[in-house]
């Protein structure tokens, strides 16, 4: 019955990338760039991995999995030999039914009939070439782009992107990446080459003891995130084990965040059996305000990293610092154990200095700074140990530890513990933390996932976070914690129901005028019921209602709630896909704003920040031009009640909508 089931399995990977993300959105960025784990994936769908011939990096890739489920793939294998059959899967410790569906369109066991000596020939024939070209724009007009005296957008409207992609085998890549956001120059602006941003890279894999040679653009993961780690990371979610962070090491950089990487050259070098080495050199252009001190001196008040470059003044702080990098890794790695330390050098053209915040009093100062680390990973029996330790050498230390155990087929628990310096200095560090940084924190996590009976999981998780010196509007040490728990129902492959409730305590300045500042309890709850439905090969549904509480001292709640319904539209081997959204939302203020996620075109994506009352809607439609060349248009909109403009500053709109489109071509070679 199992082997029928999972055969037949219908997975479909941009559901459960939406889920994940959706519980994330809350603590990123609204412009947080998620574009490499979509490609990720839509490439491993063309070139699947082998899992007789693969390594625990490659399959880090695949986010569903974790780090115990890899690691007993591995003692499978070295026990039993290679997989005769995918569905040996089962006979794997932590591999349930769900994990295979999500596994099987990633994975083969067929030996690649792709020739992957580099040829010539080969890199013509048999290289797959990927460009996709973005337009978008809001069709309003905001009033940055009116001609109104003092600060104002110098560029015009129109946000663009073109990205193109080559990839070889498992033997080269490359990617050359154009993007110009709105209120930026078109071509040759101030301080631009072209449009606003590029990048690129070209990279190398497999060539004798070079395992990876990148030039251009790269991003560095290594241990659980504390000493190196430039790109994408996940924190706390319903996955309770997304905590143990899953390092890929050196990697292609492909993205259009125009921030988190490093631009260099950087290998990867098998010195000695198990063991691998891999250094790199950085140099970069960041944008940065700058002040000037007693002595005439420019010093850094701090670095921008947004990326947009639309005004004089943010014209004027693009590129203004200078950061310069070089170090190395070493790995060690055998069965079931990882150990690698990290050691680099970081040197800035402009002092840092503090300011005269008292929160700020343990901030990095100076032009160097020194990092080095320890990490480690090692599975013993049914438990995954992990962890890392980072040092500034001219400030604090930082570490963090954590297991994950299998209990039994049915349940899974993760436990953290993590304790972060105020004056640990660090600027590649993602480390789980409640903090945007893991620094000036301690605390402890702890979560369960359970399945109790096939058709139900159940995950929930609680941790409690210390901050032992002061932070922005907090006057005092503070503390707090957060709690989660989700029930998620799934009867058969067309329904699934999830019911999620949150909360969440931190601690802030009160809002009273009084003499001395203290510090009042800033509570956050949210309570959502989520329904995915298929009534038939064509069409599938999700309704969602969400409420959202905020309640901070002694101050009357204030609620917010969010109901929407989703139709999309996707029949098999037609030509045009898509999906509708009509929402309608009424949140008091922006503290009980609420998130949801938004399907876009392919390789970005959308947070939808519900703040107001009002209603939301899109449309995104997929068409299949030819064989190989697929066009994407969106059409969105939010209509607020009773207002008589939309946003702040220079992107407030006159008038009560704001509209925004996007089209996208994307042609395969």
């Amino acid at each position: 019955m199992l082997i029928s089931y999972v055969s037949k399995a219908q997975t479909n990977e941009d559901t459960f990338i939406k889920d994940l993300i959706e519980s994330l959105a809350e603590n990123l960025p609204d412009d947080y760039d998620l574009s490499e784990l979509e490609d990720r994936l839509v490439f491993l769908k063309k070139h699947p991995i082998n899992l007789n011939h693969t390594n625990p990096e490659e399959l880090k890739g695949l986010i569903f999995l974790s780090p115990l489920q890899i690691s007993n793939l591995f003692s499978h294998l070295k026990a039993n030999g290679k997989l005769v059959d995918i569905l040996e899967l089962q006979s794997i410790p932590d591999f349930d039914v769900k994990t295979i569906e999500r596994l099987l369109p990633f994975v083969t066991l067929k030996q690649s009939d792709l020739e992957d000596r580099i040829t010539y020939r080969n890199l013509r024939n048999l290289g797959d070439n990927d460009l996709v070209m973005r337009f978008g724009r809001v069709l309003e007009k905001p009033k940055g782009f009116t001609d109104l005296p003092g600060s104002h957008y110098i560029g015009s409207q129109e946000r663009l992107l073109i990205r193109y992609k080559y990839n070889f085998s498992n033997r080269i890549s490359a990617s050359l990446i154009f993007e110009k956001d709105a209120g930026e120059q078109f071509l040759r602006g101030t301080k631009q080459f072209l449009l606003d941003y590029q990048s690129a890279h070209i990279a190398l894999f497999n060539n004798g003891i070079f395992k990876k040679i990148i030039i251009g653009d790269y991003n560095m993961q290594f241990g659980q995130g504390l000493t190196l780690w430039s790109g994408f990371a996940f924190g706390k979610a319903p996955d309770v084990t997304s905590v143990a962070k899953k390092d890929v090491g050196l990697k292609p950089y492909t993205s259009s965040n125009e921030y988190s990487f490093f631009r260099g050259i950087a290998t990867t070098i098998t010195v000695a059996k198990h063991i691998d080495f891999t250094p790199f050199l950085s140099y970069r252009k960041l944008d940065a305000s700058l002040n000037v001190n007693s002595v005439g001196d420019e010093v850094l008040s701090n670095t921008n990293e947004t990326g947009l470059h639309r005004t004089t003044t943010e014209i004027k702080n693009k590129n203004s610092l200078d950061q310069q990098l070089f170090g190395g890794v070493i790995q060690y790695q055998k069965n079931n154990l990882t150990v690698g330390a990290v050691a680099y050098h970081s040197i800035y053209n402009k002092e840092f200095i503090t300011g005269n915040e008292v929160y700020r009093y343990y901030n990095f100062t100076g032009k160097t700074l020194t990092n080095v680390g320890l990490h480690y990973n090692y599975t013993y029996k049914n438990i995954y140990f992990f962890g890392e330790a980072g040092k500034s050498l001219s400030g604090g230390l930082a570490y963090v530890n954590g297991a994950l155990v299998s209990l039994s087929s049915k349940v899974s628990a993760v436990i953290l513990h993590r304790n972060y310096d105020s004056n640990y200095h660090n600027f590649f560090n993602q480390a789980t933390a409640e903090a945007s940084e893991a620094i000036n924190e301690k605390g402890f996590y702890a979560g369960l996932n359970i399945t109790p009976v096939k058709a139900w999981t159940i995950a929930v998780y609680a941790d409690y976070f210390k901050f032992p010196w002061l932070k922005f509007r907090v006057d005092a040490p503070s503390d707090g914690y957060e709690v989660l728990g989700q029930i998620t129902f799934t009867p058969t492959k067309t329904f699934k129901a999830v019911l999620r409730y949150k909360s969440e305590l931190k601690q802030q300045n009160t809002d009273l005028e009084v003499p001395i500042n203290y510090l009042d309890d800033v509570k956050k709850e949210s309570y959502r019921g989520d329904v995915n439905w298929r009534f038939n090969k064509s069409f599938s549904f999700q309704n969602r209602l969400e409420v959202s509480q905020f309640k901070k001292g002694s101050a009357k709640p204030e609620f917010g709630y969010l109901i929407y319904q989703d139709i999309n539209y996707s029949p098999l081997f037609s030509k045009i896909s898509g999906n509708l959204r009509l929402a309608y939302f009424n949140t008091p203020t922006f503290n009980s704003r609420i998130y949801a996620y938004e399907d876009d075109v392919l390789y970005n994506f959308t947070f939808g920040m519900y703040n107001g009352k009002g209603f939301r809607t899109y449309v995104n439609l997929k068409y299949k031009l030819i064989k190989r060349v697929d066009i994407w248009a969106k059409y969105a909109m939010f209509h607020y009640n009773k207002v008589e403009t939309v946003g702040t500053g220079l992107d407030e709109i006159i008038g009560n909508k704001k509209t925004d489109i996007k089209l996208q071509l994307r042609y395969q070679f």
